[in-house]
């Protein structure tokens, strides 16, 4: 990955007990000693989102099993520390680790941002160590995991009984989440075709009789028990013979014609 040779990947498919099924994606490379491992979901986004609060209260509850997706939200009130949806790669990964990763995630910069902004160096230095201290489980502090596409999970070592340290929530989307989960342009789609539908749009044109200004109506309609057909009619205040209306069909030209042959019995 960093020196652009060929590297390993290995992918697994495994089952988190309690959980659901996840993807290991492991990558290696033998040259230049790259390796990262990452997890996506193996099922679809769920219907309705999830929320864990889980309370710290000593160094067993850093051993607990995490899997974060891409659109997981991590954050501790007790130091306002907050880790963004999609800023981070999906991982399957413990407490500890996880606080290993924001350290480490903060302290790689340290080194040049020292020399020219050293005020900001000290204070993320400091801000370090109270993630330090937060892995020693002095006093209890709160982890939340937040996860519109519901496929996150924090291990529960009393499942499939209550544990009275973790609160699970599920919650409908908002309208922010739809679209950060991609679902707020399709949304928008299919509300735009049902306002065509419903509506009679109106546009300016040239009469084609004397090139006078006039207007055209459309309407979509959905003709029973066959298709959609648009209907056009035209109005030239000019013209005496009134409106000049036009069908058009509403989709594609059918790949076989049409013969319709219609008997007529009553005089």
């Amino acid at each position: 990955m960093n020196c652009d040779l060929n590297g390993m990947t290995c992918l697994l498919l495994t089952k988190i007990p309690f959980f659901r099924e996840i993807m290991v994606s492991s990558f290696s490379c033998e040259y230049c000693d790259c390796n990262n491992m990452e997890i996506q979901s193996a099922v679809r986004i769920q219907d309705q989102g999830v929320h864990y609060t889980l309370t710290i209260r000593g160094l067993e509850d850093m051993n607990r099993e995490v899997v974060m997706t891409d659109s997981a939200a991590t954050r501790t009130p007790e130091l306002d520390f907050e880790i963004s949806a999609f800023s981070q790669k999906g991982a399957l990964t413990t407490v500890g680790r996880l606080i290993n990763c924001a350290i480490s995630g903060l302290e790689q910069d340290q080194p040049t941002r020292r020399p020219s902004k050293e005020a900001i160096a000290e204070r993320i230095d400091e801000f370090i160590v109270k993630l330090r201290e937060l892995k020693q489980v002095a006093s209890p502090f709160t982890l939340i995991i937040d996860d519109a596409s519901g496929n996150s999970f924090v291990e529960n070592p009393d499942a499939p009984q209550k544990n009275d340290a973790l609160v699970i929530t599920h919650y409908n989307w908002t309208l922010q989440q739809d679209e950060m989960l991609g679902f707020q342009a399709e949304t928008s789609e299919e509300k735009l075709e049902e306002d065509l539908s419903n509506e009679v749009l109106q546009f300016n044109i040239n009469c084609s009789k004397c090139n006078a200004p006039a207007q055209t109506n459309m309407k979509v309609v959905q003709i029973p028990q066959f298709k959609e057909m648009i209907i056009m009619a035209t109005i030239c205040e000019n013209v005496v013979i009134g409106p000049t209306n036009e069908v058009k069909s509403g989709g594609a030209v059918e790949p076989l014609g049409t013969k319709i042959t219609l008997c007529s019995t009553d005089p």
